[in-house]
């Protein structure tokens, strides 16, 4: 059973916090967006995809009580990494929220890669979401708390084949995750690693034919696809108050896969 719009939670403290999400454009981070936008929060995304980031904003922006913000930014350059939050900041007043979404998937292979492609695949996994919270906890500090979200993925948990730097990054995610839960929990700043299954996406629908997407959900424990959808549900409610003695640990959305 799914749920629809008009049945999904709504979380009062969400209404008109500010959220910054990056990779927001499309694939789960679009749903992302959606889904503040929803709840009435206050938010603003980036993304390098320009067109598919103005379809989304006219999209929202009608029925929206506070229209998405686009801000193209190029997040393996850390200068526009703090650019960007300094921008949000002053575009909605501060941020509440951070949700470090972005991330690229690309296969590779062990004999492929060079110390380039590492550094390229470290600042476009890992690197960005240290430099986006250093930027944001300010904010943070002077709101009295806040919320940090990485995304990781379920790869390395299963150890996937063609994508080892990919795994490095995102299990050192999950150990960003338990450091600045630590360091930054008596400043009122909760932080979460997501850690979704294979959710269906475009970008997804890439790497896998029908036999294979077959494959994954036999794997799983419950029947059917992962939406984006289904990740913003656990988004919003590790973001809300709701979750106010969540921090330092890995949630999983994954149908039962691991």
């Amino acid at each position: 059973m799914s749920s629809s719009p008009s049945t999904r939670a709504i979380y009062p403290s969400l209404r008109s916090r500010r959220v910054l999400v990056t990779g927001g454009a499309s694939g789960i981070g679009e749903g992302l967006v959606e889904a503040f936008v929803a709840q009435g929060a206050r938010v603003a995304f980036c993304d390098i995809a320009d067109d598919a980031a103005a379809e989304l904003v006219a999209r929202l922006e009608g029925d929206a009580v506070h229209p998405p913000l686009y801000r193209r930014c190029d997040l393996t350059d850390v200068e526009a990494v703090r650019a960007l939050v300094a921008e949000t900041e002053a575009a909605l007043g501060g941020i509440d929220v951070l949700v470090n979404n972005a991330g690229n998937d690309d296969r590779h292979r062990i004999d492929e890669v060079t110390p380039a492609y590492w550094d390229a695949r470290m600042a476009v996994n890992l690197r960005h979401m240290f430099f986006a919270a250093q930027a944001a906890v300010p904010s943070m500090r002077r709101a009295g708390g806040g919320v940090i979200l990485n995304f990781g993925s379920i790869s390395w948990h299963l150890g996937s084949r063609d994508m080892p730097i990919y795994q490095v990054a995102k299990a050192g995610i999950e150990g960003l995750t338990r450091a600045l839960a630590r360091d930054l929990g008596r400043d009122g700043i909760r932080v979460a690693t997501v850690v979704p299954g294979n959710v269906q996406t475009p970008r997804q629908e890439r790497w896998y034919t029908p036999e294979g997407a077959a494959e994954i959900v036999a794997a799983q424990c419950l029947d059917g696809r992962i939406q984006p959808a289904d990740v913003a549900a656990l988004v919003l409610f590790l973001a809300s108050d709701d979750a106010r003695m969540c921090t330092g640990h890995s949630y999983f959305i994954d149908a039962g896969w691991r």
